[in-house]
Formats: structure tokens, C-alpha cells, sequence
């Protein structure tokens, strides 16, 4: 049968329907996801709660440290107004509306004030983030609109134990005409709560559900007064958040343990499990300015190392005996260090995790890391080491973590810059003045030593001390502030305009580290105090030039008469526990913290040990020295300013 042009025509139209419905709906579907970029109206800032009309303000809440503030404000427009009685860094910030917090979402750092309507627990054979809504609770549009959405409590209560998933739900309400939650117990099988009432509701799952040989055990809540029948005392009782704490330490800030635990710890093979709650609303305490004393002194504290885990750790290469329970002994010991040390600023530098797979929680390791500073309401910054984001969350994460617990002064940093938590504090004059004295500098150094940069390297440097830039030149040195008068003791021409000094902190140290020390003109004998060439280097196998393009580069002062100075006159870092050197090469000092910690590696008859700074003339002298275990001061050492060793140009 011969082929014709009709019968051409005909396949033809044949193949161009479906073919042209197929392209159009693609191009719909390209155009729909893709190309189509609504523009940003007034609602973009706003996010309407199911139960509120008010706008939920997309401001990170602890990128500003828990409190909402204007970005332009400075120090000194925050003192304005003050009376002269009062300290200019004792300004209390306003604080966050907490009626702008969503209702349907499980944020636990946030200081909710909502009290909780309804609790259960589920199972779910696969994780329940991969499913929806499939293992919520069962619920109608009704009861949501009364009570409240379920909202999941993101943590597996059978995440070492159980043979499915086990979650905590719990409705949220903002309704004045439903009753709160005031109370919570666990009671095993056959027990009711006393005094019996009729008020308690008892939960349909065993929160052991899952586990085997297990005894069940059930959660029971109390309802109590409406919110339009509290007292204020009332509604500092009703149960505002839930949250699962891992081991056996300390609460998250606020947060109570709900005894007995879920899961009781097996030693060495399981941690326990707790249900923890917080009451009312307990707000963060917040950070002061860093300001020097009246007398100009400002002292830190480097603490190395950590390395906590979930569990209460295990020692390592220590006489100590016995030693159990190394992370709870090493917070006794930093505990004692503190008392004697009063520093005015903690720094972690990195590491604060120990990785390997015993911190596969990290926010119930964070919980602990820092409590013996927040103790004693110290402020404190710290910085990431390559073990802190072996296991769960990612650093973004734990710095959130980090920035919601109190006294913490840990910044996010540029968004646009390698690694998280790269950021600049200012310390500044105790007088009306707010001198800008001294500048703290913290890097990311990023996750393995043996990679083939550091930190993003000259790179981070290079676009983390513009982030200064903004702090003019100043004459120094400034020992004439704080109302003490000492110009007779200054001649014009010990006089210069420069940069405050600074120091640098971060985890895994630079290949200068390691190299030929300067040396002391007065004395002939090289800048390298302290132990070393105990271990191996501990520094990146490659750089892409952060020392010489980066921290000799960056001057304190343009005008090259005063002399070739740098700006970073130490540098901080952790990393190697058995090396606890300070080496002057090119005039930076380069510094080891020393491991502070029983739960980290050591060496036998090392004792364990933390750097202090002591800086002292308005931040013009820098000292260190390192305090033991046992007590010892060591390597008392001059850095920079009077009794230092004068700067190569100077030499």
C-alpha cells in the first residue's frame, strides 16, 4: 500500500497533540517553580499564626543574642539617658514580644509564654519527618481550632533503645477559655497521681513503648485554670515548653527533669533519657558589654578542648584516681580555675564536642559545656573545632544552640564568609568615653588539620578585619581614661595613632606555629616559652597564606614611621592538648591553649592546664601565664607593651 501524503499528514497531527500538551504542560511547570519570582510585599515579613493575626517578625531572634535591637544603634546611643550613678554597660535591652512566636512550631530556645492544651505520644515505623503529619496524633479542624495544632517534640525518645520511633506531641493555645497544663508525672502500670483528682489525663502510650523487657510506663498531665482565671503567680506555673534531655547532666537553661527517666542508663552501653520541661517563662540572662575595670585591666581565660560527651565521659591519661565521670570532673576543675582566675571573659576554642560517636546529641552536650562559666555569670565566646560537627547537628545549628544560653556572646559572623562563627568583639573603656582598647578576633578554622587549607584561610582574614574598619585609628596609649590622669608620665613622643590591639582565637593552628621563633634582642634568646615537641604538628599540610598575607599584613598603624606592627599581636588556638608553647614569629605571637580537659587525649605526668591573658594599661600589655591543675602558674610571660621584647622593626 503506498504511503501518501494524507496518511503523512494524519500521523503527523496524531503525534503533535499529545506531544504539544507534554511540552506546554513542562514549560507551565518551568515557568510555576522556577522563573516565576513573586514580588516581596508587606507580607513577606509577616507570618500568621493559626490562632493569631499578630506579624511574626523574621529577624533571626539569636542572631542579636535573644533580644531585638536596632541595627544602628552603637553603645553609646544605647547609654544615652543615663544618670551618672549608673555604668554605661548596665543598660537592659528590651525585650522580644513573645506573642509574635508561632504556635504549630517546636522551637525550644525560644522564652514561649503560650501554655500547652493537650499532650500524646505516637509511634512510627520510620522517621516521622519523612512522613508528614501521618503519625500525628488524630485530630479534627475543630479541635485544632480549639486546642491548638499538634506540634512534634523533635527528639526520639527510642533513639538508643527502641524498636520504632517515639515522639512527644503537644497542642499549643493561645485561647483564654481553655485550660492549661500545670503538671506532669510518670507513673508506672496500675499507679494514679495524688492527691486524685479528676483534672489528671493519663496518655494512651507508654513513653517505654517500644523498648523491650521494658516496664511501661505512662505520662499523666494536669489541667488547671484557664488563662483569663490566672493570677500572674498562676501563670508562672502552667508548662510553657517540652524537650528530651540525653545522659545524665544538666538541664538545658530553664528546663526541669521529669523523674524517674524514661530510659535509666546502662553504663557503657546507654544513656539515659529524660523528659524535661520548663514553667512560665524564664528569660536568657544576657551578656554586658565587654568593658576594662576602672583600673584598666581585662582578663581572659582560654579553655581547650573539651571534648564532652553525651554520656559523662570517660578519662584519659591521667593519674587521677580514681577518675570517673571525666566531663563532670573537668567542670569542677575549670570551676576552681574560674574562683581563683575572675576573668572578665571565657573563650572556648573549639572542640568543645568530642566527636567520634559519643556526642551524637550535641544539644544535650551543649547544655553542659559551658555551665560553670554561666555559674558564675561570666561572659564567654567560643569558636568551632573540627570534632564539634562530627556527629548531629551542623555547626549553624549548635551556634543557635550556643547563642540561647546565657551570657553568651557567640555571633553567626557574614554569612558570605567560610565557615560559621566568624566575628569581632570590642572591649571598651569603663568611662562615659566607651574608648574602643582592644579587639578579640574569632575564626572558623574549619574540620580536619589535614585538609588542604585553613580556615578559607587569608581569605576569612581578609574580609573579617574590615568588620573593624569602622574603628578609627585612636592615640594611643590611653592611660588617662577612666577619670586617671597619667599624661605627665607621657611624652609626645611615646605617642601614636593606631589600631587597639588585638587577639585572634581559633581552633587548628598555622604552619608558622611550628616554624623559627624570633629573638629577643635584650637577651639573644629565641620568643618560644612554654612545652612543645610533645606530639606531632597539628597544623593544615597546606596554606594558602593566611599568616603572611594575612596577619603580617594587617598593620595597627598606616604611618610605617611608627613602626612596622601588627595589628594581632597573639594568636589563640587549641587543637593540640600536649602543646602549650607561646612562639613570637614575624612579631605575632603564636599561642597553644594546652588541653584543660580529662576527657580529651593527654599525656601522663602533663597535667592539665588553661592560658590566661592578663592585659592591663587600657589594653596597651598583654601577659600570659597558664594555670594547672595543681595550682601551678607557668610560664609567666610578657607579649606585648612595657617589659615586652621590642618588635623586629624596633629591635
Amino acid at each position: 500500500m503506498a504511503f501518501s501524503c494524507g496518511h503523512l499528514f494524519r500521523l503527523l497531527n496524531a503525534l503533535f497533540a499529545p506531544a504539544a500538551a507534554i511540552v506546554g504542560f513542562a514549560c507551565l511547570l518551568t515557568f510555576v517553580f522556577i522563573l516565576y519570582q513573586p514580588t516581596p510585599g508587606p507580607g513577606v515579613a509577616q507570618q500568621l499564626g493559626w490562632q493569631s493575626w499578630d506579624a511574626v517578625t523574621t529577624a533571626d531572634y539569636f542572631q542579636n543574642g535573644g533580644q531585638v535591637t536596632d541595627p544602628g544603634s552603637t553603645p553609646q546611643d544605647q547609654s544615652s539617658g543615663l544618670s551618672s550613678s549608673t555604668d554605661w554597660w548596665n543598660v537592659t535591652m528590651p525585650e522580644d514580644d513573645s506573642q509574635n512566636y508561632p504556635t504549630d512550631t517546636w522551637m525550644p530556645l525560644w522564652p514561649h509564654d503560650t501554655g500547652l492544651s493537650e499532650i500524646a505520644i505516637t509511634r512510627c515505623f520510620v522517621p516521622p519527618e519523612l512522613v508528614g503529619r501521618m503519625c500525628e496524633p488524630e485530630t479534627t479542624i475543630e479541635q485544632d481550632a480549639i486546642k491548638g495544632n499538634w506540634v512534634r517534640v523533635d527528639r526520639d525518645l527510642n533513639k538508643e533503645s527502641g524498636v520504632w520511633t517515639l515522639n512527644i506531641y503537644y497542642r499549643r493555645t493561645r485561647r483564654l477559655d481553655i485550660p492549661l497544663i500545670t503538671d506532669m508525672r510518670l507513673l508506672p502500670t496500675g499507679e494514679l497521681p495524688t492527691p486524685p483528682t479528676d483534672l489528671w489525663v493519663k496518655v494512651e502510650h507508654s513513653i517505654r513503648d517500644g523498648v523491650m523487657r521494658a516496664e511501661p510506663l505512662y505520662l499523666w498531665y494536669k489541667t488547671g485554670k484557664t488563662m483569663q482565671e490566672m493570677s500572674v503567680e498562676d501563670k508562672d506555673n502552667i508548662i510553657t515548653e517540652i524537650d528530651v534531655l540525653f545522659g545524665e547532666d544538666r538541664t538545658w537553661y530553664g528546663f526541669e527533669k521529669l523523674e524517674p527517666p524514661v530510659t535509666p542508663e546502662q553504663e557503657g552501653r546507654m544513656s539515659s533519657v529524660y523528659v524535661t520541661y520548663r514553667k512560665g517563662v524564664k528569660p536568657v540572662p544576657r551578656a554586658p558589654p565587654l568593658h576594662f575595670s576602672n583600673d584598666g585591666r581585662f582578663r581572659i581565660l582560654q579553655v581547650a578542648d573539651l571534648h564532652y560527651s553525651v554520656s559523662r565521659g570517660v578519662c584519659r591519661d591521667t593519674v587521677l584516681d580514681p577518675c570517673v565521670a571525666s566531663d563532670n570532673l573537668t567542670n569542677s576543675l575549670l570551676g576552681h580555675v574560674l574562683d581563683l582566675e575572675t576573668p572578665d571573659l571565657v573563650v572556648f576554642t573549639g572542640d568543645q564536642l568530642n566527636g567520634q560517636g559519643t556526642s551524637w546529641d550535641p544539644k544535650s552536650v551543649l547544655a553542659k559545656f559551658a555551665a560553670e562559666v554561666t555559674d558564675r555569670k561570666i561572659p564567654w565566646a567560643a569558636v568551632f573545632g573540627n570534632h564539634d560537627e562530627e556527629n548531629g547537628d551542623v555547626k549553624a545549628e549548635q551556634l543557635k544552640m550556643m547563642q540561647a544560653l546565657p551570657y553568651s556572646l557567640v555571633e553567626r559572623g557574614p554569612k558570605d564568609i567560610h565557615g560559621v562563627g566568624n566575628y569581632v568583639l570590642k572591649v571598651r573603656s569603663a568611662d562615659r568615653s566607651m574608648t574602643h582598647l582592644l579587639t578579640l578576633y574569632f575564626l572558623d578554622s574549619g574540620a580536619y588539620s589535614k585538609g588542604t587549607k585553613l580556615i578559607g584561610s587569608s581569605n576569612n582574614l581578609a574580609q573579617l578585619i574590615p568588620l573593624n574598619a569602622r574603628s578609627s585609628q585612636t592615640s594611643r596609649p590611653t592611660l588617662e581614661t577612666c577619670g586617671i590622669d597619667n599624661s605627665d608620665q607621657i611624652t609626645p613622643t611615646m605617642r601614636k595613632l593606631a589600631k587597639p590591639n588585638a587577639l585572634m582565637f581559633f581552633h587548628i593552628p598555622l604552619q608558622e606555629s611550628y616554624g623559627t621563633p624570633d629573638t629577643d634582642s635584650r637577651t639573644g634568646q629565641p620568643l618560644d616559652i612554654g612545652l612543645h615537641e610533645l606530639e606531632g604538628p597539628g597544623s593544615a599540610k597546606n596554606s594558602d597564606g593566611m599568616f603572611d598575607n594575612g596577619l603580617t599584613k594587617a598593620l595597627e598603624s598606616q604611618n610605617l614611621a611608627a613602626g612596622v606592627i601588627p595589628e594581632v599581636k597573639v594568636v589563640a588556638n587549641g587543637h593540640c592538648h600536649i602543646t602549650e608553647d607561646c612562639k613570637r614569629v614575624q612579631d605575632v605571637w603564636l599561642c597553644f591553649g594546652g588541653g584543660g580537659s580529662y576527657s580529651g587525649y593527654g599525656k601522663v605526668g602533663f597535667d592539665r592546664r588553661f592560658r590566661v591573658y592578663d592585659i592591663s594599661d587600657y589594653g596597651e600589655t598583654i601577659k600570659t601565664y597558664k594555670r594547672s591543675e595543681h595550682d601551678e602558674v607557668l610560664d609567666e610571660f610578657i607579649l606585648a607593651g612595657r617589659g615586652a621584647a621590642p618588635y623586629n622593626g624596633q629591635a
